[in-house]
């Protein structure tokens, strides 16, 4: 049920502020507005918190000067001009007071707002450590857009989850990737940290930023004259083409054997480790393709010789910005983290 008694509200055609105090089914509430009571569909309603989010506060100190018939200048109207900024998580919290009369906040209220042109469709994870996932949800968002995902508890982000996104286009281009991941942390010590500054500044929610924009295809560019060589008798191929066909990339690969070979026990340890160090080159050279950000290898702990045979690989690839094998919640010291630089 999105909605809950005693949750703030807001009047979709006329923008009124009220609460509900009742859940009559799952398709209508009784809602309370400036003293009115009467039953909306929930279609009808929305949280007010998007809008505080859009629409900044007027204090005081900040009211608007009188503007007078000639000195108004022609523009767009403010609701016609659209700014993209790219692809946002939002927290909006619902404050209570606790005993000492204090605001503390209760819950958070999760929104993805796309102010981009393009529509998405997206799949969305909330993951707490350890890889439980506290919820799904896969569906699409339109251009400029905002999708309410759900509440989670303030205790909740005690933790460590991760917000976990992959977007693909609605209207799929040649010209543009297949699909792209994105993702949010929150380190306790940091929230705290940011719901001061969300008081302090009057800021109605907490922000991140997923992408700037949906990335285009990668594609290579040896700088190679093709023309001469065709003329020289090599045969040309359309690297293009095979791009098109390309594998999406994955941000957490799995090197323990029996995750992609299906009989393996009469294998020898050489050619165990052969077939690991093999599927390892193939998804690091998709992720450098895709140019992911980063990227996540599992080689699990043993005696350490794939990580090391890794470690060296790494070291020698220029794509790499820096990569780390530290306690991890999810695989404890079983895995590598690798950071690239493009």
């Amino acid at each position: 049920m999105k909605y809950q008694v005693g949750d703030e509200i807001i009047v979709v055609h006329s923008n009124d502020e009220g609460k509900v105090i009742e859940i009559i089914n799952d398709k209508m509430v009784l809602i309370e507005v400036k003293g009115v009571k009467f039953p909306a569909y929930m279609d009808q309603i929305d949280f007010p918190y998007f809008k505080r989010f859009t629409q900044k506060k007027l204090f005081p100190e900040q009211k608007k000067p009188k503007v007078y018939v000639d000195q108004v200048q022609k523009e767009k109207r403010r609701d016609e001009v659209k700014v993209e900024d790219g692809i946002w998580v939002a927290l909006f919290p619902k404050f209570d007071t606790d005993i000492f009369g204090d605001d503390v906040v209760d819950i958070f209220k999760v929104y993805l707002i796309n102010r981009t042109e393009e529509g998405y469709d997206f799949n969305y994870k909330y993951t707490f450590a350890g890889g439980h996932v506290d919820f799904e949800i896969t569906s699409e968002i339109q251009g400029f857009k905002d999708f309410y995902l759900h509440d989670i508890s303030f205790e909740s982000l005690n933790d460590n989850p991760s917000f976990d996104f992959e977007f693909s286009l609605l209207q799929p281009s040649r010209y543009k990737a297949e699909f792209v991941e994105a993702h949010y942390k929150i380190k306790p010590k940091q929230l705290f940290k940011k719901i001061e500054e969300l008081k302090e500044k009057n800021l109605p929610s907490l922000t991140h930023k997923l992408l700037d924009r949906y990335p285009d295809k990668a594609y290579e560019d040896s700088g190679l004259d093709l023309n001469r060589l065709q003329a020289a008798g090599f045969k040309i191929y359309d690297a293009k083409k095979v791009k098109q066909h390309l594998e999406p990339a994955r941000s957490v690969v799995d090197l323990h054997i029996e995750k992609f070979v299906d009989s393996w026990k009469h294998l020898s340890n050489f050619e165990i480790i052969t077939l690991q160090l093999k599927e390892f080159e193939k998804w690091y050279d998709l992720a450098v393709a895709h140019r992911l950000p980063s990227f996540i290898v599992i080689h699990g702990v043993g005696k350490g010789k794939l990580k090391e045979e890794i470690h060296d690989i790494l070291k020698t690839k220029k794509d790499v910005k820096t990569f780390v094998n530290q306690y991890d919640a999810r695989f404890g010291y079983g895995a590598t983290e690798i950071f690239f630089q493009y």
